[in-house]
């Protein structure tokens, strides 16, 4: 969680107005010095001695308009005190220290750390506490070093190396697969799809490939700061295994935001604010297609703590799947976003403690024998909370679904408020009605309750397969939050730090209950420019 300090202290020249903590980062911001020619710095544990001092890389340095900033990532839980450092003309340095900064650890819970998955995590080039892995190499990609940037990469058996140029290369090289050195690739400002122009694929994607299915890739595509944006561009994961994406803006992108396109295994998204894409040739794609899809084959997946800005489809979940695959979807806000919360085709999922914030279409949508749990959500003005296809609400027939056979939903615990229609199997609660054969929902009465085979679909006749009491899905009870609490801590820690540097407020009235694109909101999104000046300390 952050904690943002106005930290006073100053020194002749130098002075810290802002420092901070967040999930497993730091920051201090400083005013510029008039004399200085540099900067460093600098982060210790708050009960260490001065010579504990590790210095930050200067990449993690940053110029803005009205300030410097330096991040601090990789950090496990705890207590910090950063330093900023100006070397001055005259050779000499002044120096300030922040206050006591608190790091909170990641929430790494669901499918993506399952007990019962391949890899057991989803945390890639890092630690389970927050540390990068003791091999890890980390680079570092800019609007100008996305071309150029180089790393040594293991390209056969005999251990050859040949040097990748440019992140699409180097990515290229580790397809191969005989490189799974942990990687962080660390993206600092706004990168844009012409800063990208030849790492890209042919439908614009940055491609994060493994060479057979589920290969342990060990990689982190992260962001620095608040300001990290993918600009016209989206993100391809396939064959990979241990692949960690976090802290990025997405806006612009050809199809799909983050498509975890094939065969992949143990992947954790979360903390990314993922705005509009560019208009697909269909009528429902006016805002992109989907902003982050799970399909083919992907498993043991996490998507966590992201903010979905009004997207129109949210997440496909399972394409032309038909075997079982395991999905967890937590802590996520749904900001007036439309369908697919996720949309769900063949998957075993756990849905808990998400924000359905003025969804204009539908929630949780389940199709072709899937089973959803949809545990400890607040649903706020979501027109159809929980859909299974062709019976219940959809069967109502004004055409927002789906034709397909029918999923399983098991509902427990969600606040619902101001739905239009949701109709649960076996019960009323007072805020639904009740069908006991066409049905949106099944409403257990304790979150450990099994539902009965009698309970079927009227299209396909599955029946809700009880993963959830019988499968290791990477919880535990202290996992999850009050269902009263999701509001607050959903809309103060998902997306990017402090919320990244985009601000807009949408208006409830109008946007609860419409679909089209918000054309305002679209043109802020056009008009987006980092404030970043330069990167390093110079």
């Amino acid at each position: 969680m952050e904690d943002k300090l106005n930290n006073t202290a100053s020194a002749a020249s130098i002075s810290l107005p802002e420092s901070g903590g967040w999930f497993e980062s730091a920051y201090i911001k400083w005013n510029p010095v008039s004399s200085a020619v540099s900067y460093n710095a600098y982060i210790k544990p708050s009960h260490a001695s001065d010579s504990a001092y590790l210095q930050i890389d200067n990449e993690l340095i940053r110029k803005y308009s009205t300030c410097w900033r330096a991040d601090a990532v990789g950090l496990a839980a705890g207590q910090y005190i950063m330093k900023a450092e100006a070397i001055l003309s005259n050779n000499t340095k002044e120096s300030i220290v922040s206050g006591a900064i608190t790091v909170s650890s990641n929430d790494r819970s669901g499918f993506a750390f399952s007990g019962d998955s391949e890899y057991k995590s989803g945390s890639g080039a890092y630690r389970e506490d927050g540390i990068l892995k003791d091999n890890a190499q980390v680079i570092y990609v800019t609007s100008d070093t996305a071309k150029t940037v180089t790393l040594d990469v293991t390209v056969n058996g005999s251990g050859k190396k040949q040097t990748g140029t440019g992140i699409g290369e180097i990515l290229k090289l580790r397809q191969k697969g005989y490189d799974t050195t942990p990687l962080a690739i660390r993206f600092i400002g706004q990168v844009t799809d012409s800063d990208m122009d030849g790492e890209l694929n042919s439908k614009g994607y940055l491609e994060v490939k493994g060479k057979a299915s589920y290969k342990e890739m060990n990689t982190t595509i992260e962001g620095i700061g608040e300001d990290a944006t993918a600009y016209g561009w989206g993100i391809l994961v396939r064959n990979c295994g241990n692949v960690e994406i976090r802290n990025l803006g997405i806006m612009l992108f050809p199809d799909d935001g983050i498509s975890l396109d094939t065969a992949n295994c143990n992947v954790w998204v979360h903390n990314n604010d993922i705005f509009y894409g560019t208009a697909g040739s269909d009528s429902d794609q006016a805002k992109g297609d989907g902003s982050a899809d799970v399909k083919s084959g992907s498993t043991y997946i996490t998507l966590s703590y992201n903010h979905f800005w009004d997207s129109g489809k949210c997440s496909l979940c399972g394409m032309k799947d038909t075997e079982e695959f395991f999905v967890t979807y937590h802590h996520n806000w749904y900001d007036h976003s439309d369908s697919r919360h996720p949309r769900i085709r063949a998957a075993s999922v756990h849905i808990f403690n998400n924000f359905f914030d003025g969804n204009a279409k539908y929630g949780v949508g389940v199709t072709k024998g899937s089973s959803a749990f949809v545990e400890a959500n607040y649903f706020r003005h979501c027109k159809y909370p929980m859909m299974s296809s062709l019976q219940g609400t959809d069967a109502l027939g004004d055409g927002t679904f789906s034709g397909e056979n029918g999923g399983m939903i098991k509902a427990f615990d969600n606040i619902i408020e101001n739905a239009s229609s949701l109709i649960y199997a076996n019960s009323n609660d007072g805020t639904a009605r009740y069908d006991a054969v066409s049905f949106d929902a099944y409403l257990a009465s304790a979150r450990n309750e099994t539902v009965p085979n009698s309970y079927k679909t009227l299209a396909g006749g599955s029946v809700y397969n009880n993963f959830d009491t019988s499968k290791e899905i990477g919880i535990s009870l202290s996992d999850i939050n009050q269902v009263n609490d999701v509001k607050q801590i959903v809309t103060t820690r998902a997306g990017r730090l402090n919320q990244g540097d985009f601000a807009w407020i949408f208006n409830d009235t109008v946007d609860d209950i419409s679909y089209d694109l918000n054309a305002a909101l679209m043109s802020k999104i056009r008009s987006y420019v980092t404030d970043l000046k330069s990167i390093g300390g110079k």
